[in-house]
């Protein structure tokens, strides 16, 4: 065992946490810097680490067709810390991996504060670390420092860009009418710690419906100061209002799409639209408005989304907001170990690095952490197969971007959640038993099964053993 070295992170959310972990169980010391309490943002609560702003689901856990849930899979096997706290505190949400969000941040705390190699300092870094720091990890997400942020655009000499992300509301479960709404997952899918019974269903009908994208149109959004007017917003996270403007039958397309629910309440009518609300404590005492981000003023979101049935009298334990993220420009600034290349004693990590989503986030930590193990220790890393879930997200923030072709024009480089799009085509499309080429829905399962087969076969490998490879089956 090499001596232990002093890695610092500065930044104490999903991905900062998880970096810390990794650190620290390889032997070597992890110092936190997390400004809250010392400074609150808009969009935090609590103190607590890896606190979940937005929603509290970590997508589908499917790790057989879906990019996310192989993520997920793939964390585990590499001994995620996220992971573990969001399999403990898990509540029901159909195919989902959702968790109690106080529960969930409590735990990833406790871990961090016990354990003999992790320091937690409260305080606020408003420059770039001291270079007397060494090795240092930068995980502070879409609400960055000011004063870092600038001073991380004067090193690189590059204009970083922002685009906003909204938050959906949280209603008191006891506060939803259930003579209107009832319980069900789409196509009564259980999942993990689920019944299939695990979301709430508001119905509407033609008519409401209409009325509902009308008053969301209409209604008083949140104003932008003149620095924020130009700010785009990520495409997987859009206010339901913008969704709107985009055409009246979006939203009953999106995430009010009524497919594969049936109302019991009136189970020969089939609904135009229907909101779901899913579980968002472990208690089941409060529910979030799935899809349901916002930049209404807060008078307005509690008057239109009153207009739902089931939601009359709703109380809301939260509502909906607005906050700034900002990114690098990834591929140009980084290596391939998330190293800036203006000052290679600094790493970076999570939604800072244009991944986006919590699960990419503390997965990117993950791997900035294991990188930083490994410089310390003197020892290459290999890179990590492309065919897997976490190399394909760090080989798209690393340099899976197009160029622009055009000088002066925007760099193409956006945020991006794991998906099956960042990984390298298979060499021979799945056929059936017959040697048919397939077509349809069929193809399609058969081909996510294959990417995900061939990807635990890979990490395995990479690993260097068969052990991981049967912890992943």
């Amino acid at each position: 065992m090499t001596e232990a070295s002093i890695i610092h992170i500065v930044g104490g959310g999903l991905a900062g946490s998880e970096a810390a972990w990794q650190i620290a169980e390889a032997g070597h010391r992890a110092v936190i810097h997390e400004m809250r309490p010392v400074r609150r943002t808009e969009a935090h609560q609590t103190e607590g680490l890896a606190e979940l702003v937005c929603s509290n689901s970590f997508r589908s856990d499917d790790p057989n067709g879906n990019a996310v849930g192989l993520l997920h899979q793939e964390m585990r096997t590499l001994g995620s810390l996220i992971m573990r706290a969001g399999d403990a505190h898990q509540v029901p949400a159909g195919g989902a991996l959702a968790v109690d969000r106080d529960g969930f941040s409590e735990a990833v705390t406790a871990a961090l504060a016990a354990h003999p190699n992790v320091e937690i300092r409260r305080e606020a870094i408003d420059d770039l670390p001291p270079e007397s720091w060494g090795p240092t990890i930068v995980a502070t997400g879409p609400l960055t420092a000011p004063g870092l942020a600038e001073a991380i655009r004067t090193l690189t000499g590059a204009e970083s860009l922002a685009f906003f992300d909204a938050i959906a509301p949280i209603v008191h479960r006891d506060s939803i009418d259930m003579g209107k709404a009832w319980f069900q997952s789409r196509y009564d899918k259980a999942g993990p710690g689920g019944t299939g019974a695990d979301y709430i269903n508001c119905p509407l009908d033609r008519e409401q419906y209409d009325a509902f994208i009308a008053a969301l149109i209409a209604g008083e959004k949140t104003g932008f100061k003149e620095w924020e007017a130009s700010t785009p917003y990520f495409d997987g996270c859009l206010p339901i209002e913008v969704m709107a403007e985009r055409g009246p039958e979006t939203l009953r397309h999106g995430p009010m799409k009524p497919v594969g629910l049936t109302n019991p309440h009136n189970p020969t009518v089939k609904a135009c639209a229907i909101v779901q609300l899913r579980q968002d404590n472990a208690l089941g005492t409060l529910y979030n408005m799935v899809g349901f981000q916002t930049k209404l003023r807060h008078a307005e979101q509690v008057r239109i989304f009153r207009t739902i049935p089931g939601l009359e009298n709703a109380e809301f334990a939260r509502l909906g907001g607005l906050h700034r993220n900002t990114y690098l420009d990834s591929p140009r600034l980084l290596d391939a170990t998330l190293r800036l290349k203006a000052r290679p004693a600094l790493r970076f990590a999570g939604q800072i690095t244009g991944c986006e989503g919590y699960v990419e986030s503390a997965a990117v930590g993950l791997m900035a952490g294991r990188f930083a193990v490994a410089e310390a220790e003197g020892r290459p890393l290999a890179p990590l197969p492309q065919t897997t879930a976490l190399g394909a997200l760090i080989a798209h923030i690393t340099g899976g971007h197009v160029e622009a072709q055009d000088e002066g024009a925007p760099r193409s480089f956006q945020p991006m959640n794991v998906n099956f799009g960042l990984f390298p085509p298979l060499d021979r499309m799945p056929r059936n038993e017959t040697g048919r080429r397939l077509r349809g829905p069929e193809k399609a399962a058969l081909k996510k099964r294959a990417l995900t087969d061939r990807a635990r076969a890979d990490l395995a490998a990479w690993i260097g053993g068969d052990a991981p490879r049967a912890a992943a089956e």
